[in-house]
């Protein structure tokens, strides 16, 4: 390894260190959001720190070939303790004035969403039920007007022929309506009673 892979090696691994650094309180900060869930909690941690591990290893293997050397190590404590004690509580107030402003993005966005898109939605359904309910109301109007004005001289005509039959024949249509009226009833009672089971 020349002298100049080394040198750039080291830098890279001071700007790893001081990357991890930036990362880390940045997951640290989101962590309360799911820290109640153990199993959760868990799973973060481990994908969190082997995406970086791997991140930081592509990025050696780019700068050396992947070589591994005792200070690489070094290197990227350095970086990391640098950013602890020149940039972490810059960063972390960056950091909130970034998440207040996503935050602001998001509501504005949110209430542009629901002011322009599912209120007016909200309305066409609610006017289209009101109308499509009318429109119903008033064909049920319309057939019941219909029928009414169909069934009214057709029961005057059968009155008028039952009012010709003879005595003998209207018995016999009275028994059969009472036959059936009886019939009627007890469906009505059998229907009650499976219902109260």
């Amino acid at each position: 390894m020349t002298l100049s892979t080394q040198f750039l090696t080291m830098l890279t691994m001071v700007s790893s260190g001081f990357y991890l650094g930036i990362v880390q309180d940045t997951f640290r900060r989101f962590t309360p959001y799911w820290k109640k869930r153990v199993v959760l909690t868990y799973t973060m941690e481990i994908s969190f720190w082997l995406t970086q591990t791997l991140i930081v290893f592509y990025v050696l293997f780019r700068v050396n070939g992947g070589e591994l050397r005792f200070y690489i190590f070094v290197a990227c404590l350095l970086g990391f303790a640098t950013y602890q004690a020149l940039a972490a509580d810059s960063y972390k107030k960056l950091l909130e004035h970034i998440i207040r402003i996503m935050t602001a993005v998001y509501r504005f966005v949110e209430r542009c969403v629901i002011a322009l898109i599912i209120t007016p939605i909200k309305w066409i359904l609610k006017l289209l039920w009101t109308i499509t309910f009318h429109v119903f109301k008033l064909l049920g109007t319309v057939l019941l007007f219909l029928l009414t004005v169909i069934i009214t001289p057709i029961g005057w005509i059968f009155g008028f022929i039952y009012r010709l039959l003879p005595e003998g024949f209207k018995k016999n249509i009275r028994k059969l309506a009472g036959f059936y009226s009886k019939m009627k009833n007890i469906c009505i009672k059998l229907m009650k009673r499976l219902k109260r089971r």
